[in-house]
């Protein structure tokens, strides 16, 4: 493995009845508090009451931001920005899933720069300063709640990226089980296959003597394969929210990928469809990552057979090592199914008429991906995989 430094500055506060602890922490970084959620699901769910009492004990002065879009506009983030500013906020209160996360970040290093944030994810500039920022998580998906990363759409150039900054972590992450129960299935099926995916991306390294690592992917893998039917057959279990809830942020907080580098080329690959198509981000996961991992098995057979073997229990007597590895990714993508989610892009009404154009703004920063290197023809082969 290579050598590393670790550091995660978030303070995690999980498990039931955790919410109270708003008290404890807003008024570490003020009053003037800048509340950011969605489209109104915490309000239905009751959480926006809880929270509204909570930060009216405390004397907080709460500016609302509501109607951030599941894949979270620029436009959402400067009116964010701009609300931070005109009313000096100290705080943004991230109330949500990894769209409302995400929104915040850029909201949070935006209201400190003089600048366009967008600046951030065209990698113009970076990031000097940021409001502080707590979340409230209501999904299980992104690990974004203690993670520093964070994507937006720009709905004016048809552009999704992906950026980070060690000044976007949340300082505390509030995780309550019970606050993900009323998630409906098929969002909650999103969200588990962006946890598998993050794995993913983590397990497709190049690196060697990374035992403990790969153990700990694996692990989570089984854990949410083993989980997942429980949880579409009980939706409200919070006994199984939590452990998905769990597996999410482990996934993405920088524990997985200690001394190595991940791959990274999928979840490109799909900011690129989503950006022009607007569909759910786990969604186009489903159908591209097992498509990813045919066209790029041959790199590392070894690799791919281990994940089938160790993960999806295929039997290896008598067979070679590409159709061990085969075997592995058909069962991917039939576990997948099973749950219900996506295998095509078809199933979202896409057809080949801008493969290219989602292939250009794929490698508008050149080749891509740690495990495998991609070129547009790569992206081109995959989405045809993919139709």
């Amino acid at each position: 493995m290579e050598r590393f430094q670790f550091h995660n500055p978030t303070k995690l506060i999980f498990g039931k009845d955790q919410l109270p602890a708003l008290k404890e922490e807003v008024p570490r970084y003020g009053r003037k508090v800048l509340l950011v959620y969605g489209g109104g699901s915490i309000k239905r769910s009751g959480l926006y009451d809880r929270v509204m009492a909570l930060l009216q004990e405390i004397g907080a002065e709460v500016t609302e931001l509501s109607g951030v879009e599941p894949n979270p506009r620029l436009s959402t983030v400067h009116r964010g920005v701009e609300l931070c500013k005109s009313k000096g906020i100290e705080l943004v209160l991230a109330v949500g899933g990894g769209s409302v996360l995400d929104c915040s970040k850029a909201i949070a290093v935006g209201a400190k720069y003089d600048g366009d944030m967008w600046d951030f994810a065209e990698r113009k500039a970076a990031p000097q300063a940021a409001l502080p920022l707590g979340t409230v998580l209501t999904m299980a998906a992104t690990g974004s709640e203690m993670n520093g990363s964070s994507v937006i759409s720009n709905e004016a150039t048809q552009e999704k990226l992906g950026w980070g900054s060690k000044l976007a972590y949340p300082a505390f992450s509030i995780l309550e089980p019970e606050n993900t129960v009323t998630l409906p299935k098929d969002q909650t099926v999103y969200g588990m296959v962006d946890i598998m995916s993050h794995v993913f991306e983590h397990y497709f390294h190049k690196e060697t003597n990374t035992p403990v690592q790969d153990g700990f992917c694996e692990t989570i893998l089984r854990t949410v394969i083993e989980t997942a039917p429980k949880l579409i057959a009980d939706l409200e279990n919070t006994e199984h929210r939590a452990t998905i809830l769990y597996c999410g942020t482990m996934a993405l907080n920088g524990v997985l990928n200690m001394g190595l580098s991940g791959d990274w080329a999928t979840h490109n690959i799909e900011h690129a469809v989503s950006a022009v198509y607007d569909i759910p981000h786990g969604g186009g996961l489903a159908i591209l990552f097992p498509n990813w991992m045919k066209h790029v098995m041959h790199h590392d057979l070894a690799r791919f057979k281990r994940l089938a073997i160790n993960v999806f229990d295929v039997d290896p007597a008598g067979k070679s090592d590409q159709a061990i590895a085969e075997e592995g990714i058909d069962r991917l993508r039939a576990f997948w199914n099973s749950i219900g989610a996506p295998s095509r892009l078809a199933d979202y009404s896409i057809d080949d008429s801008k493969l290219e154009l989602m292939a250009d703004k794929a490698v508008r920063f050149g080749p891509f991906g740690n495990f495998a290197r991609l070129e547009k023809q790569d992206v081109l082969e995959i989405y045809k995989r993919s139709l």
